[in-house]
């Protein structure tokens, strides 16, 4: 194949040659500018990281009349469309947490850091920042040429638009971040006013500094020294992780084609050693010299080396997602036989059954009851057995409500404190103090359950029931 070919995307190898002949791993003393090619991992990473849009529209979703999704800090409340979880309800956001963690270990247990590569806040922010650059200064041999440029007229304009354009990213990052724990339209509007609380110029602040400084600088120097994901990654994976793999039985020895020269099947292996795989790479690192630390398993070694298969003939692969066994010739161990991953689906099926099982029960209307032991029972004057206890009332709704209170037990049993009810204001606790009182001859033991239940005059299914003791004399 002549290394003047080109392929349908107007590339020569020679041209390849000459753009990644620049590439080494950058310890941070200079600029990666990562070289963008169309490919399959390439297309699958913009589809992963549009999930961040949900962060960017979620608060401004309404519902019924307020903030869809709301961390209201300052009364300890979080909204969710037409569920509102309370610090009472805090094992759920364990289980989620624990979801999480489990499912981020269990993928990278099984195929790396994907997390890294396809859905980390870093990496879609850093792709959205060089991909600006790209468009304003051109492809990684223009912008090298722009850094290295004189200032002028030019350069300062396509500087500053690029700036411009990155800062207004991070402002819009931290307000939006900001908007998650307060009404966001009110948010703005205290902003433009000057009238915003102090934690949300600082949360502003912050973000907006970091974002800008972090994407727009730093890059994959976050990856390499300040990711803690990236040092704990080694212990995680096995002989069997499937990782952006080099096949060096299959590329080896590497030989740069030449003009008018065809690769010779007994003298060199499949790398022509265009370096494309390292150009591509948005952290740097050459695959060929095995996994590393800078490695985020994106996969975009895999399109780069595809492309140079096309042009040269050969099949697709070179590259690939592989595991270690498979590489080296050792039979592999079904997925559904792997201890870690098995270990890994019980813990998550655990953990979702009971987020859903807790979504699933959660109520609008708690209610608690603590019997009074000092004293345990009071015999009253015309022969019945009285009993105290401490009502406590929840309501979880995002409006005060008129609350019912009924008690069910022994023939006779009278309920008296809260015959007219009473009102629970929204996401607080309200306490009463009741008396059931019984027929002595109606307890036939020590000890008798009665069921407690109150329910909202407004909305008579909105109700929960608590079933305790009620004590009297020993027979």
């Amino acid at each position: 194949m002549s290394g003047d070919e080109r392929s349908g995307q107007g590339t020569t190898l020679a041209e390849i040659y000459e753009e990644a002949g620049h590439w080494h791993v950058n310890t941070g003393g200079e600029t990666i500018h990562a070289k963008r090619i169309d490919g399959r991992f390439r297309r699958l990473k913009w589809m992963t990281s549009s999930i961040w849009l949900l962060f960017f529209l979620g608060p401004y979703l309404r519902w019924e009349g307020r903030q869809a999704m709301l961390f209201d800090i300052p009364n300890r409340q979080f909204h969710l469309f037409g569920l509102t979880v309370l610090p009472q309800d805090v094992w759920m956001l364990s289980l989620v947490l624990l979801f999480l963690a489990i499912v981020l270990i269990g993928v990278t247990v099984v195929a790396g850091r994907v997390f890294c590569g396809f859905f980390c806040f870093q990496t879609a922010w850093t792709d959205v920042f060089t991909w600006i650059e790209e468009k304003l200064e051109g492809p990684p041999a223009k912008r090298r040429k722009l850094d290295k440029a004189p200032w002028d007229a030019a350069k300062i304009r396509i500087k500053a638009t690029k700036h411009l354009l990155w800062l207004a990213i991070a402002v819009l990052t931290g307000v939006t971040f900001a908007g998650w724990f307060t009404d966001i339209y009110q948010l703005w509007y205290d902003l433009f006013t000057l009238q915003a609380h102090p934690a949300a110029w600082v949360t502003l602040g912050l973000f907006l500094a970091g974002t800008y400084i972090l994407a727009g600088f730093m890059r994959e120097q976050v990856c390499f020294w300040l990711c803690p994901y990236s040092r704990i990654q080694s212990v995680m994976y096995d002989a069997e992780t499937i990782l952006p793999t080099y096949d060096a039985k299959r590329g080896e020895p590497r030989g740069r084609l030449r003009k008018g020269a065809s690769i010779n099947d007994d003298e060199f292996g499949d790398c022509v050693d265009c370096n494309l795989c390292v150009a591509v790479c948005p952290t740097g690192v050459d695959i060929r010299h095995g996994q590393q630390e800078g490695c985020i398993t994106c996969g975009l070694c895999i399109d780069a080396c595809d492309q140079v298969m096309d042009k040269v003939g050969r099949p697709h692969g070179l590259i690939r997602y592989a595991s270690l066994d498979e590489i080296e010739g050792r039979p592999g161990v079904p997925l559904l036989k792997r201890p870690k991953v098995l270990v890994s689906l019980a813990i998550i099926a655990i953990s979702l059954l009971g987020i859903l099982w807790g979504i699933a029960n959660i109520s609008g209307i708690e209610l608690k009851v603590l019997h009074d032991r000092q004293p345990l029972f009071v015999l009253q004057s015309d022969g019945s057995i009285q009993n105290r206890y401490e009502i406590k009332v929840l309501n979880k709704t995002n409006r005060d409500i008129h609350v019912e209170l009924v008690a069910e037990g022994p023939a006779g049993l009278k309920l008296k404190g809260a015959e007219n009810g009473f009102l629970a204001p929204s996401g607080n606790i309200t306490a009463r103090t009741v008396f059931v009182k019984v027929p002595r001859q109606s307890l036939m033991q020590e000890r008798i359950p009665i069921l407690f239940r109150v329910s909202s005059r407004e909305q008579p299914d909105l109700a929960s029931e608590y079933e305790s003791m009620f004590f009297g004399p020993r027979h």
